[in-house]
């Protein structure tokens, strides 16, 4: 009889510090996914804001080069035409640099922590 008290209460007490690993190692879980949400949002926020100013400067020159045109201008309107675009484009693919770096921290950073999670599942 003493032997089964000691034995069942052994494995309530294994049983509670597994749940317990268990638990850290969800909260570990979501607060990786939630820094990778987070990261990602804000790599989508400033890819949007890089996209919208490069369209302004576009649209800056596009009307430059119009007011150009209609002076008889028109190796200089198509200078500026072409100085937009590639003023646009810049803007474009800084902006997907950025948000990809973004993107990948956050995987690194959830990754890190599902790893650590699980190391102290293990204990």
């Amino acid at each position: 009889m003493k032997k089964t008290i000691i034995l069942t209460s052994a494995l309530i007490a294994l049983a509670t510090s597994f749940g317990a690993m268990a638990d850290r190692d969800h909260r570990f879980d979501q607060r990786g996914d939630r820094i990778e949400n987070r990261l990602d949002q804000r790599g989508d926020r400033i890819e949007d804001r890089l996209d919208r100013r490069g369209d302004r400067i576009e649209g800056r020159h596009d009307k430059r080069a119009d007011k150009a045109r209609a002076n008889g201008h028109d190796k200089r309107a198509e200078h500026l035409e072409r100085k937009g675009d590639r003023i646009d484009q810049r803007l474009d693919d800084r902006g997907d640099r950025i948000d990809d770096r973004l993107d990948r921290k956050g995987e690194r950073i959830n990754h890190r922590l599902d790893r650590r999670g699980a190391h102290h599942a293990k204990k």
